[in-house]
């Protein structure tokens, strides 16, 4: 074959292998499970789904509890008395009583809504708890598509220096160059070789996390964000649902503590039986007893180390409000800032990698009419098939960006 069509045919395969990422990535994002799946795998695997699951239990049992017509479980009482001495011989005294803690006035109410307060805190808990398990997903697809890139760039860079190496090779036994050029460009290919070789591991690795995190076996693919995004921090953000539900809740269970300032009233109800002996029947009766706290003298006392520790939780909470409220508004900022930098870079990436195709294209005709040395033009496409990949990558970095930007406003697919 002529040097000129061994050369013509070696850069239309450079140029196909500088393309053939871009042809395939639609096809290799139509196989992917979607963002929402792998968000949900990975929610199904995840300890937060446990735990979620034991503070909605805990809220039921307790709003079962605040439902109840009863304040706390009732209490058998058991008595027996019998007569001693020659005048009492045979006389017995049985009694059988119930003892059904009561409410006190607007206590029952007030559970209940404690109890309410506490089963929205969890729900919120578990939306909030989705939206930390989908941040992971996210930068663990973000970096796993970055290595993807990377990896399709070392794999490319290996391939065009190899067909370098095979046509210095060709002309260094045809005599025209020097065999230490075959030896420096047999270096460089084994040098990229272990490139690629590092790469495929890096990218080995980060597919095994991914695999843990989600138990998907191939990446998700990354959705475009919403059509008119804001950069505005929503009340509907998971995190800050979560602290107003918790300070409803701290403020639930203050008014409990206020109206649970002492012990709750009581019912008693017993059944007695008397034996007089000698021979006299057995007399039984019915009694009901109401046993009403005196709140005169320590009620106060007594229920302000509880009543304190209420209001501090109060505070917290609405300490720790404000708190998320403010890093919440920081991180979305950051992130807004990180994807216009993204977006600026990717459209200088893009620039870049069409300038470089466009100028193998121009070397390619020059060495076709043998104005331009082989090894030029290999250099050539190898700039361009690095310019390619290299974009591919900042695409990568920029899908990032938005990821991160909604991660950012609570948003889950």
């Amino acid at each position: 074959m002529a040097p000129w069509l061994a050369g013509s045919a070696l850069a239309a395969s450079a140029l196909a292998c500088a393309a053939q990422p871009l042809s395939n990535s639609a096809a290799l994002a139509a196989s992917r499970p979607s963002l929402a799946q792998a968000i949900d795998a990975a929610w199904q695997r995840s300890a937060e789904v446990t735990q979620s699951q034991g503070q909605q239990r805990q809220a039921r049992a307790e709003q079962a509890v605040a439902s109840s017509w009863l304040a706390a479980p009732p209490a058998l009482q058991l008595s027996q008395r019998e007569g001693r001495g020659s005048g009492a011989s045979g006389q017995r005294e049985t009694e059988v009583g119930v003892a059904l803690p009561l409410w006190r006035i607007g206590a029952r109410a007030t559970a209940g809504q404690a109890a309410q307060a506490g089963l929205d805190w969890s729900a919120a808990a578990e939306r909030a708890a989705r939206l930390h398990v989908a941040g992971q997903v996210r930068e663990a697809l973000g970096q796993l598509s970055g290595l993807e890139a990377e990896q399709r760039l070392a794999a490319l860079q290996s391939q065009l220096l190899g067909h370098l190496a095979e046509d210095v090779e060709r002309r260094v036994k045809a005599g025209d160059l020097a065999p230490a050029d075959a030896m420096a460009a047999r270096a460089e290919w084994l040098s990229s070789q272990a490139l690629e070789a590092e790469a495929a591991l890096k990218l080995h690795a980060q597919q095994t996390q991914w695999q843990l995190l989600t138990g998907l076996a191939v990446a998700a693919r990354f959705e475009p964000p919403p059509a008119g995004a804001t950069f505005d921090l929503d009340e509907a953000h998971p995190e800050l649902q979560l602290a107003a539900r918790a300070v409803d809740r701290a403020q639930r269970q203050l008014a409990l503590a206020q109206a649970q300032r002492g012990d709750g009233p009581e019912l008693g109800v017993n059944l007695r039986q008397e034996r007089p002996g000698q021979g006299n029947p057995a007399l039984n009766s019915i009694g009901v007893a109401l046993r009403l706290p005196f709140a005169a003298f320590g009620t106060e006392t007594h229920a302000q180390p509880r009543i304190a520790t209420a209001l501090s939780e109060v505070d917290m909470a609405l300490t720790q409000q404000q708190r998320t409220r403010d890093r919440l508004a920081a991180e979305l900022e950051l992130a807004r800032s990180q994807l216009q930098g993204a977006q600026a870079q990717t459209r200088l990436e893009t620039q870049r990698a069409t300038l470089l195709r466009e100028r193998a294209g121009h070397i390619d005709k020059a060495f076709k009419a043998g104005e331009a040395p082989l090894p030029e033009l290999l250099r050539a496409l190898s700039a361009a098939a690095q310019a390619e990949a290299a974009s591919e990558r900042q695409q990568a970095h920029l899908r990032l960006a938005q990821a991160r930007l909604q991660q950012a406003q609570g948003l889950l697919p």
